[in-house]
This record gives structure tokens, C-alpha cells and sequence, in this order.
């Protein structure tokens, strides 16, 4: 019985003559998890939006380090199960499905 308790994401472009940083911080608590995304281009002020997500929503909830293991208990069984489908949330921030 794994769980995601928190993840941290970080992306940095080295753009001329505004280098742009992406961080996304994913947490969980006993309502479900909340995004905080943030951009900062330059010197400016880093921008910040943050969302939640219920409990209900995120059942079976595959976020990317459990992906890899996931990936590699597969590889290791050398199986793969028809249909495996899971929620995920993108580089956006947003709810969508990862398949296999």
C-alpha cells in the first residue's frame, strides 16, 4: 500500500534574456492534495496558483515516482496486464489518465 505524500517538480529553461523556472509541489492531506504551481521569467515577481483535488477523485492516483516503480515491478514480472489504466496529474497541474 503505497501513498504519495508529497512530490516537488522543477524545470528550468536557461532562456535568453529571461531564464524561466517551473515548479510544481504536490501534497497530500486528509482531503486529498493540493497543486501549487509557480513561474518565475527574469527578475519578476514568481506567479503562483494553487488548486486542490478530493479524495474521491484521486482513488488509484499514479503520480511519477510511483509510476517508476510501477514500471519497474512490470519489467521485473515481465508482464504487462491488458488495460492497465490509472489517474495522473500532467505537467499542467490538471486530472487525466496514464495507460500502460
Amino acid at each position: 500500500q503505497l501513498e504519495t505524500l508529497e512530490q516537488e517538480e522543477q524545470e528550468c529553461l536557461e532562456l535568453r534574456p529571461h531564464p524561466t523556472v517551473k515548479t510544481t509541489h504536490i501534497v497530500s492531506h486528509e482531503h486529498g492534495m493540493t497543486v501549487t504551481k509557480t513561474l518565475q521569467e527574469g527578475e519578476a515577481e514568481p506567479q503562483s496558483l494553487g488548486f486542490s483535488y478530493g479524495r474521491a477523485k484521486l482513488r488509484g492516483l499514479l503520480l511519477e515516482g510511483a509510476s517508476l516503480l510501477l514500471l519497474r515491478l512490470l519489467a521485473r514480472r515481465q508482464t504487462m496486464p491488458s488495460d492497465l489504466v490509472f489517474p495522473a496529474i500532467n505537467t499542467e497541474g490538471d486530472l487525466c489518465t496514464s495507460s500502460y
